[in-house]
Parts: C-alpha cells; structure tokens; sequence
C-alpha cells in the first residue's frame, strides 16, 4: 500500500471508527447513569421498609449490620422526598406521630458500591468489546472503501506507464535527430533551432520525471549514502553547463530514500540551479553541502519572487513546462523528505531538504 493509499485509508478509518467509539462510550455513560438512578431508588426505598418495620415494632434483626436509626426533634418542616447521600452512608428522614419527632434512618454504602462497582466493570467489559467489533468493521470497511479507488489509480498507472513507454521511441527518435541536424553548419545558431532544441530537452526531462514518478520501485525506501548520488548528477550538470563552478561538501551522508527518486529530485533542482543561474553562467555557482540531516543546495542566480509557490504546478516561465519541482514535491512526499525553499543573500536560492 502506498503513502498515500495509506493515508486515505487512516482518515476513513479513524472517522468512522471514532464516531462509532464515541456514540459506544456516550451510551454507556447514560446507561450508567441511569442505571446508578435506579439503585439509589432502591436504596431509598429500603430506608423506607427499615422504617415501617421500626414504626410497626417488627423484628430488625435482618437490618443490624447496615442499617441504624435515631430520633429527632426539627421545629421546621422536611420534605417528605429528602433522601441524603453521604461519604459512607445514605440516610432518610419521616416523620411520626410521636411528639412532633422525625425518624432518621440511616444505611452503609458498602452494597451500594459493590453494585456500582459491578455495574462499571461490566459496561467498561462490554465498551471494549464493542470497540473491538467495530475496530474490525471499520478496517474491512475501509480497506473495502478504498478498492474502487485502487482499481482506478492502477487502471489510471497502467495507462500513464504505456503511455510513457510509447513516447519513448520518438523521444529517442528527435533527440538523435536533433543532434544530427545541429551539424549542418548553416543551421547553427538560428532561432528556429534554438528553440527547437529547447523544446526536445523539455520533452526529455518531462519524459525521465514521469518515467520516475510512475515506477513502482520509487515508493521503496532503503537506508543509502547519498553523496555518490549528488556527484553523479553534478557529473552531468558539468557537461550541460560548464561555466557554472560546483562546490560539493559531501562525504558521508546516510538517509532512508529510493536511489532513483532521489536522484531525479537533485536532478530537478540542479538543472533549475543551473538553468536560472547567472547568464552564461559567469561568476555562477552551486554549492552543494549537508548539515546534521539536512541537505543544502544553494546557487546565486536570478533567484525566486514567490519561494512559497515554487511547487505549485501553475508556477513556471517559458521555458518551463512546470512539471519538474512538482514531481519534485511529490517524490519527496512519498519518502517522508522536508523541502523548505529560501532565498539566498544577496542573491540566488536556497533549498534545505530535510531527509529523515
């Protein structure tokens, strides 16, 4: 399952199984609630019996180990309904017709407590089995949720892949072509070829970052050394721009990535490095050097006006199909990598990628 299969399946999931949780756990408070009532009833009734067996002179020797009373003398009048709960016991005051005297009868809690505490661990046994059901009724939901949605991104990759594979061969075919045609002398430098040229190298990078981005083994993570990575790129940086100085300090810099995503990500942005850098890349540099576990790539180009909208898929200029930092985004997402983008004092642009 990939991250974000992952992520969609987590969100449907805890939505509905919170809301299950919390309808269970409110349930059981009010039937709690309401079955505590009822005991408290119980209990005052009992005060009720102890006292019409004491009025009518009965034996009391079933209530002697929980219950007790006395008598007395309240000018005011008592509502008939009073019924008190204390910390150990409950206690009922009635009148009788003895000298204007109120029998108060008291009761222990002990049995009370014991009832309720009953009463808890038996809702408490019940709520987690229940939490449990459901728990497994919301993953089969979930995970029945999410195949329609699977089918459809595997039909959508099935296609996309074939349709990569397809444009291979005329992508191959202009770039041969290409390279022929720019050696007839009278061609060289004329607009027409210029721009052609440009439009054959962005076809071919928007080709390699959907190659990139649609293969399967780029959502697989292993533990690399990236500065080999960095070195390759700049390899071939070197030849496309040679005006253009690299400082490169890397030495051993281990991360959890996947080797080609990652090298596709520094290919897009040193090729903006690169691209955007000074004109004729005199004067021009990319420095290339990692910190703790972040990984710096500044240059001191033209620079960005808005970095926060470099991702964004509509941000691009002409010569820019504006695929390449959202493929960038994209990468870095499914391998769990930070991307910040700053600008470089007194000029140029700085990227921090932050690899976990």
């Amino acid at each position: 399952m990939h991250h974000h299969e992952k992520l969609a399946f987590l969100k449907f999931f805890l939505v509905y199984f919170v809301s299950i949780a919390l309808l269970i756990l409110a349930a059981g408070y009010f039937y709690f609630q309401q079955i505590q009532n009822h005991l408290l009833k119980e209990e005052e009734f009992s005060l009720i019996e102890y006292a019409r067996h004491i009025k009518m002179g009965r034996p009391l020797d079933k209530y002697s180990r929980e219950y007790h009373y006395t008598f007395k003398n309240i000018p005011k009048y008592i509502d008939i309904k009073n019924f008190s709960i204390g910390e150990t016991e409950f206690s009922k005051l009635l009148p009788i017709h003895l000298h204007g005297k109120y029998l108060q009868v008291f009761k222990s809690k002990k049995s009370f407590n014991e009832k309720r505490f009953s009463l808890q661990q038996k809702i408490i046994a019940i709520q987690i089995l229940l939490l449990l059901v459901f728990a497994y009724i919301s993953y089969i939901l979930a995970k029945n949720a999410l195949q329609p949605l699977r089918e459809s991104i595997l039909t959508l990759d099935k296609f996309a892949k074939d349709l990569i594979h397809d444009l291979n061969t005329p992508v191959t075919s202009m770039q041969l072509n290409m390279k022929l045609i720019e050696k007839i002398p009278q061609l060289h430098n004329t607009k027409a070829l210029i721009r052609l040229k440009k439009s054959i190298n962005n076809i071919s990078e928007l080709h390699e970052n959907l190659t990139i981005l649609l293969q399967e083994e780029t959502f697989q993570i292993h533990s690399q050394n990236i500065c080999p990575l960095i070195q390759e790129v700049v390899e071939i940086q070197k030849t496309l721009y040679p005006d253009i100085t690299f400082q490169i300090k890397c030495t051993a810099f281990k991360a959890k990535i996947n080797k080609h995503a990652m090298k596709q990500i520094l290919q897009n942005i040193l090729s903006n490095a690169c691209k955007y850098n000074k004109k004729d890349g005199k004067d021009g540099y990319v420095k290339i050097y990692h910190k703790n576990n972040a990984l710096y790539i500044e240059d001191n180009g033209k620079g960005i006006k808005e970095p926060e909208k470099i991702f964004e898929r509509s941000y691009s200029d002409e010569n820019s199909s504006g695929l390449g930092l959202d493929i960038v985004k994209r990468l870095a997402y499914a391998m769990d990598i930070k991307i910040v983008v700053q600008k470089n004092e007194p000029a140029g642009t700085r990227f921090v990628l932050t690899l976990p």
